[in-house]
């Protein structure tokens, strides 16, 4: 059964689709406190409730984290001074920098849970590369299963390499993840979420994605 969430998202759709239009500091002004009553507290509400969830699944704390509307728009082409999307990431406590974190996005033409680690760098990615050439086998056969749900790599991130890097072989057999600086996969919220409640139907696709978390967890 519904659980109230849905009048955030219905909130948040109608919202951005006007800032779309009026992607101003002046337009949002004077519609800053409905933001905040209609989309960030109830946003909050639900990142704090889903974190409990996350943790219990998975068996990790994790402490949410609802981004700011206002963009950084300091090295960015595109000068608009606010986001038209409701973002909200579950990181794990430990902060490792190669633990698995949750992504949650609604958009005018998405709206996906998503899970992987991001932007690796350093002794980071060679600590990735090693888990692709060791457990790529097992990494492969999770993303085959969580494929089966709706789920798949996702283009965050930074672009993949050409090349597969060295010491690795060229013709490797998990070429493709070795070339990623980030591995991310994400699916849609399923298509009935308004009938079972968002909370649920986050935590659904939440244990669909599970296969690949455990791989990162038990090997990365």
């Amino acid at each position: 059964m519904a659980d109230g969430f849905e009048a955030m998202v219905d909130e948040a759709l109608t919202f951005f689709a006007k800032l779309e239009k009026n992607n101003s500091k002046a337009w949002f002004e004077p519609h800053k406190a409905h933001y905040k009553d209609a989309i960030a507290g109830p946003a909050g509400f639900f990142a704090d409730l889903m974190s409990e969830d996350i943790a219990r699944i998975t068996g990790t704390p994790h402490s949410p984290k609802v981004f700011r509307i206002y963009r950084d728009v300091r090295f960015s082409k595109d000068k608009t001074p606010l986001n038209t999307h409701l973002h909200i990431m579950w990181t794990p406590a430990d902060k490792d920098p190669l633990a698995p974190s949750w992504f949650w996005g609604l958009a005018q033409d998405y709206f996906i849970l998503g899970m992987g680690v991001m932007g690796l760098q350093g002794e980071h990615l060679t600590r990735y590369r090693a888990f692709v050439d060791t457990w790529g086998d097992s990494l492969q056969d999770a993303l085959d299963q969580i494929a089966s749900q709706g789920a798949q790599i996702s283009d965050w991130g930074p672009e993949p390499l050409k090349r597969v890097p060295k010491p690795y072989d060229q013709d490797h057999r998990h070429a493709d993840l070795l070339k990623r600086k980030a591995l991310a996969i994400s699916g849609p919220l399923p298509d009935d979420w308004r009938d079972t409640g968002l909370l649920k139907a986050t935590v659904s696709r939440i244990n669909e994605l599970m296969p690949v978390w455990t791989v990162f967890d038990k090997h990365l």
